[in-house]
């Protein structure tokens, strides 16, 4: 193959890398897939139809990485001419909000947002009704 070639496969390979969404923005409220979020640093594809996905983690300490290697492994060796993937990381130290699609750091920006309000509306802690567990 070459990088002309490659060009299409690489680009369906980023599509189908932003429907994995990172675990870390779901639980914190704003799904974000592997692209959008700044995770996918370099596909390759060789000669053969391997494909290498270099990831970038969010932090050194990264407990998502199995997921997001088997998410990336899965959806990348179902396509049609792909002998195989490997997934590899950096260091963690890399990633910085600024590598977010401007939409995605948008849509986070909103939600960060919506909670700051929604805090900063409670009530003091001395003047909420008790809750029942």
């Amino acid at each position: 193959m070459t990088a002309a070639t490659d060009a299409p496969l690489v680009a369906e390979i980023h599509r189908l890398l932003d429907q994995v969404q990172d675990p870390c923005s779901v639980a914190h409220g704003t799904p974000m897939g592997l692209v959008e979020m700044g995770i996918i640093k370099a596909v390759t594809v060789s000669a053969t139809g391997h494909v290498t996905v270099d990831l970038r983690l969010t932090s050194p300490m990264c407990e998502m990485l199995p997921f997001m290697q088997g998410e990336t492994i899965a959806a990348v060796e179902a396509l049609d001419g792909v002998t195989g993937c490997t997934v590899t990381r950096d260091s963690g130290f890399d990633w910085d909000h600024d590598m977010m699609a401007p939409e995605a750091r948008h849509r986070r920006q909103l939600r960060l947002l919506a909670l700051r309000e929604r805090v900063l509306s409670l009530p003091p802690d001395g003047d909420r009704a008790p809750t029942v567990s």
